[in-house]
């Protein structure tokens, strides 16, 4: 199993390379087009501003190979936090076109909707609720996850969604299409949930 997180200069890549580690798997950070190109299962990281990450994937010349593997050859990928938001076709928080992949856009926590004392962003703990049964949650028994975000992904289909939580009102927390899968949670950083999530991602997917 040759499993490779996209490293285009964002993103918690050794957090994810470690929690991989503790749940037993090997894995390589590597922006080599070659490596890359070669994997089995993807991870996409991203952390920070939409357009700040969506610049740097372009600018690192990957999205080609990437779109081999992803679109044309089918290879699983999982995109964490704003990995998962690059998949979509654009952001409230910026300019920048998203990859596309998946359709549907990335929107601001509305303040309006959100009762008193609620606060933007969203950080910390926060119980998930599965929409659809999925390979990638067995073993999941009352998960919950930890999220820091300000911007949530809105699909345009709704079968797409595979995770939601609240935070004032519900919104997605994971989506899932044929090989694509993405959470807008960090699992490197949630624990035991998260070592089971990637866990099915390399096992089950």
């Amino acid at each position: 199993m040759r499993l490779v997180i996209v490293d285009y200069g964002v993103g918690n890549l050794e957090s994810i390379r470690n929690m991989l580690h503790k749940a037993g798997f090997d894995s390589k950070v590597s922006r080599d087009e070659a490596v890359i190109a070669s994997a089995d299962k993807l991870i996409l990281p991203g952390v920070g501003a939409f357009d700040a990450c969506a610049s740097k994937l372009r600018q690192s010349g990957l999205v080609s190979v990437l779109e081999e593997k992803v679109l044309r050859q089918k290879t699983s990928l999982l995109g964490i936090c704003v990995g998962l938001q690059l998949l979509m076709e654009h952001s409230e928080e910026g300019t920048e076109p998203g990859l596309g992949w998946m359709k549907g856009s990335v929107v601001r926590f509305d303040a309006a909707r959100m009762p008193a004392g609620v606060k933007i962003p969203h950080m910390g703990w926060t119980d998930v609720h599965p929409a659809r049964p999925s390979a990638l949650l067995n073993g999941l028994d009352e998960p919950r996850f930890y999220f820091v975000h300000s911007y949530h992904v809105l699909p345009s289909h709704q079968e797409d969604v595979l995770l939601t939580a609240d935070y004032g009102y519900p919104f997605a927390a994971a989506l899932e299409s044929g090989n694509l899968m993405g959470v807008q949670f960090h699992p490197e950083k949630s624990h035991r949930f998260g070592m089971q999530l990637l866990t099915n991602f390399v096992q089950e997917i």
